[in-house]
Formats: C-alpha cells, structure tokens, sequence
C-alpha cells in the first residue's frame, strides 16, 4: 500500500470521501484505518513506529477538535504525515486547523485545508510525493491536472 488514510473516528470518514475519491481516481493503493490519538495511544504508536515497514509512503490523517493525531502519528514515524483538519461544530474546524498547523519544530505535518477542499487536497498532495519515484502516478497527476485544465477552460463556455 502506498497511502494509509487514518481518522480520529468513523464520523470523520464522510467527511474525508474527497480523499478517497481523490486516490481511487489517481490509481493510488491505500488503506483506511481508525485509530484515535486520545482513546488508543499504544495502537496509535505501534501504528506509527511500524508505518514504514509495512511499506506505507505517505500517512494522511483527519482529526477534529483537539486534533492530535496527524502530529502525534509524525511524532512516531518519519514518514509523511498530511493532516487534514475536520470541520467541527464547535469552532468550524478552526481549532482543528491550528491543532494540526502549529507543530513544535522538529515534528512536521503537512497541513491542507478545512472541510472538502483539504480532503481532496491531501490526496493530491500524497500523489505529489509517491509521483517523486512512481512514473505512473506521475502521469496520472498530469493527466488530472490537464482535466482540470479543460474543465476551467469549458466552463467559460457557460457564460456565453
């Protein structure tokens, strides 16, 4: 697998499809994984500790509120790690976003947007970095970013 895609709880997994959507579309292995950085510290950094061995490339992790998991899953490996912040009711996501983007030197997590812009954006952004070594995630990328393209450009149509 070149992707594990872990949240805080299955509640947040609607909130992340964009991801899914996102590597399915780019033809990207991954896995889906809960593991909670509050309810499941030890399972969190076993998680962490053997996340390379089991030949993992890039960790994204959405988390809400608190917000902990992104930054304590890059405090376990040295794998990337992209945080995705969920959008809560309390705060919007905002104190998820400066959970995830405030990390101590030293501990980097990549951090994307609030809400469906992130979600998808992190899966790109995971595509970005495995496309370093993988020619066919390469091009899959060009050819997601030349649709992109042609879809900008056709829009324009509509307002004609």
């Amino acid at each position: 697998m070149d992707v594990a895609v872990v949240m805080g709880s299955i509640s947040d997994f609607p909130k992340i499809q964009g991801t899914i959507d996102t590597l399915d579309s780019l033809g990207i292995s991954y896995n889906t994984k809960i593991i909670s950085a509050h309810r499941m510290p030890n399972e969190l950094q076993a998680f962490g500790r053997s996340a390379k061995y089991e030949q993992y490339k890039v960790i994204i992790a959405a988390a809400g509120g608190a917000a902990h998991l992104p930054g304590m899953l890059a405090a376990n490996t040295t794998l990337p790690v992209i945080g995705i912040p969920v959008k809560t009711s309390t705060l919007n996501g905002v104190d998820s976003l400066l959970s995830i983007v405030q990390m101590p030197s030293g501990v980097p997590v990549a951090t994307v947007a609030i809400g469906d812009a992130g979600a998808k954006n992190a899966a790109l952004l995971a595509a970005q970095i495995l496309a370093i070594s993988d020619d066919k995630i390469a091009q899959s990328l060009d050819d997601f970013r030349e649709r992109q393209t042609k879809e900008a450009i056709d829009s324009n149509e509509q307002l004609h």
